[in-house]
Order: structure tokens, then sequence, then C-alpha cells
């Protein structure tokens, strides 16, 4: 094990490594059909429209958009994202939102904002690892809280609140992604929504609603954003990176009017400003594209994905696993039997040429050894079901191993 130079601080052992980076150098190599890597396919984005407008614009308005710009974000941009999120029913004003390279940033600075090193704060068991990277790296203490199929249990928050009052410890904040959660593929029961909200109300804990993937479900469906319930104790944060293109950078935090101006500062501080560029084109997309039904399209493509990829597995599991049947965005969440190791499989699988994520990066220190994610987003049918053919001969490789 490397020894952290000395001048590092501790803080920066808190940083976790990409655990679809853990697999990329396998995924890379000829043949291998990854399952790893939760990428939109950008074949289903207007790319040739994303050219002619870059050109257009750096053109016609090159002195505006490669100039340093508003650190809060353009207002054309911040009036796209106010349409974008009627799209989804919830109410928004271009006062409320800050724009970001990318919703991982506005998670970094809302958590800066939010905590400090050696709080505690509660997080999804699984959660997005990204997220944890930007937890450890702050110092914080993770509380996991169970998740069902219904997403998150508010028994166990309300328990896990009460567990660390008496500990004297209250949870900074609560980091949830409602829909079509990253990594288990769940979406939060709508009849739990308000109970969620009106506990960390209760509780003096600020929640912070992750939602990338709102606008990617399978079937027409409305789901209420815990923003929409309670726009003065939630941080909602958004992203173009799965609805338009993740290397536009281009994220947004639409927050309560009293973390409006600590966000602003401390957004300018990190980034200066958002790339103008990359808004403009953002905004552009709105304005001029029927955007909802390329999302449509879209999702309606990931949806046979999810179809193809999941039908291919039922009857290749092992007996007793569990899968989840997600109704929308990009993954898919195995738990395996007892005495079984993701980690074992990871490798016979990668001896198949089928690669996935195993779950122990997103879960609490020591869970999540019998749990995958699957990602069925850019891989095309034949190619998810080939992976699931293959992984079954892994899972069949594993269990030999087990017997023996």
């Amino acid at each position: 094990m490397q020894h952290p130079h000395p001048y590092l601080t501790t803080r920066s052992h808190g940083f976790l490594p990409s655990p679809v980076r853990d697999v990329w150098e396998a995924s890379m190599q000829p043949g291998v059909i990854s399952l790893a890597g939760g990428n939109p396919d950008l074949s289903l984005a207007p790319l040739d429209w994303l050219a002619d407008a870059s050109s257009r614009l750096i053109r016609d308005r090159g002195h505006e958009v490669l100039q340093y710009s508003s650190g809060t974000g353009t207002t054309e941009l911040r009036e796209s994202i106010v349409e974008l999120m009627a799209a989804e029913h919830i109410h928004a004003d271009v006062a409320g939102i800050q724009v970001t390279a990318g919703s991982q940033m506005a998670l970094d600075v809302v958590t800066k904002l939010l905590c400090e090193q050696g709080d505690t704060i509660l997080v999804e068991d699984p959660t997005y690892v990204g997220a944890l990277g930007i937890f450890g790296g702050a110092g914080l203490r993770v509380e996991h809280v169970p998740m069902d199929a219904d997403g998150l249990v508010p028994e166990a928050l309300r328990e896990r609140i009460r567990h660390l009052a008496a500990q004297g410890r209250r949870p900074r904040m609560l980091y949830t992604i409602p829909n079509f959660q990253n990594p288990r593929g769940v979406t939060l029961a709508e009849s739990r929504r308000p109970e969620i909200v009106e506990i960390c109300r209760a509780a003096g804990i600020p929640i912070v609603e992750d939602n990338p993937y709102g606008m990617l479900a399978f079937e027409p469906r409305q789901l209420t954003s815990l923003h929409e319930l309670d726009p003065e104790n939630v941080v909602y944060l958004g992203s173009f990176s799965k609805v338009l293109a993740p290397g536009l950078r281009v994220g947004w935090a639409t927050a309560p009017e009293w973390m409006r101006r600590p966000l602003q500062l401390a957004s300018e501080s990190t980034v200066i400003c958002a790339s103008p560029l990359s808004q403009a084109l953002a905004a552009d997309y709105i304005a001029h594209h029927d955007f909802r039904s390329i999302i449509s399209r879209a999702t309606a493509v990931y949806a046979k994905r999810a179809a193809a990829l999941i039908g291919a597995l039922e009857g290749r599991l092992p007996e007793g696993s569990t899968l989840t049947h997600p109704q929308g965005g990009f993954f898919s969440w195995v738990t395996l039997p007892e005495g079984w190791t993701t980690a074992e499989l990871l490798d016979a699988a990668i001896y198949e040429k089928v690669v996935f994520v195993p779950g122990a990066s997103f879960c609490a220190p020591g869970e999540g050894q019998r749990e995958l994610r699957l990602a069925f987003s850019f891989e095309s049918p034949d190619r998810l079901t080939e992976g699931a053919r293959r992984l079954g001969l892994a899972f069949e490789r594993t269990a030999a191993s087990i017997a023996a």
C-alpha cells in the first residue's frame, strides 16, 4: 500500500476511485461487453445540430459565448431550465437557479455550504459513488439508510435520526436520488415522498434531491419532486448530461432563498462561471428543439435495452438472487445468494468478456459484497442479450468454484 505524502491533508485520503474506472482497462479489451458505465448513448442525441449550432454560436456570438460570463449562469439558460423543470411538473423561478459545470459540481458546492469536516450526513444504501467521493473528500461521516423496492424506507430514516440524536449527532443533510436511483434503479414511492419531506423538516435536516434521470421514465408517469413539496428545505440538482450530452458539463442547483447568495459566491469561487458556450448550446436546444420528443425517443430505446437485459438474465441468475426492474433511468441491481461475492464473480465475468460494477463501492463499509450494478443504457439489445449470456456463464463458473 502506498503511503500518503506528508504534504497531503487527512481530507485528501477521503477521495474515492471510480469503480467504473477500476474495470475500465478490462472493458477496453477487444470483444468485451461492458455493463459497467452508465453512459447515455450519444447516437440518440442531435449531434449534427450540436455541430452546426456550435459553429453558428461562435461565428455570430463568439465575443459573448467565449468570454467570461455571469457566475450565476446566463439568463437565457436559466429561463430554459425553468421550462425543462416544468416538463417534470416542477415549479422554479429564474432567481433560484444556479448554473454549474455539471451537477457533480453543484453537489460539491452545496455540500461545502451545508457541512463542516466531521459532520454526519444521511444517504441511501446503496447510493451514487460520485457523491460518496465528494463526501469522503469533505471528511464527512456518512450514514447509510436502508432502501427497499419502493425506495428510501421512512421508518428506517426516522430510526436512524433517533439513533444519531441519542449520540448527540444531528445530520447536516439527506442526499437522495428519488427517481430511477443510481445504482439500484428503484423509484421512491409517491406515497412516501411527503413523509420523507416531513421527517426531515421536523428534524431540521435539509434534503439534497439529485434528479438526473427523472425525464427518462419508460412509461408516462408524474413523479412529485421533493423540492416541489418543500422548496424551502430541499435543494434540487439537475443536469443536461443524460438528456443532451455529458460532455457539455452543464448542470444546476435550484436553491431555497436562504442559500442563493452563498451558492452563487461558492460557485464563482470554484469555476468563475460555467462554460458560456455550453450554456448557449443547452439554452438553444430547449428554445429551438422539441426536446420532449427527442428525450421521449431516447427513453423508448433505453426501455427496450432494459427489457432485453433483464429478460435475458431471468433464468440465468443463481437461485435465490434478486433483480430490480427499473421503470426508467440506466441501471438495474442484482443481489446474489449468501456465500457469493462479486469480487470472485468479476474475475469470472472478465474471463467471459463481460464486465459490471461490484456493489460494494456504492454501499456502507463492509456491505454490498453480494451486489452488482448493471448498466443497460449504452449497449444495443443484441449485445445486452449476449452480455447476459456471458454473465450466465460467469455465474456457472463462480458457482462451481463455491461448491469446490
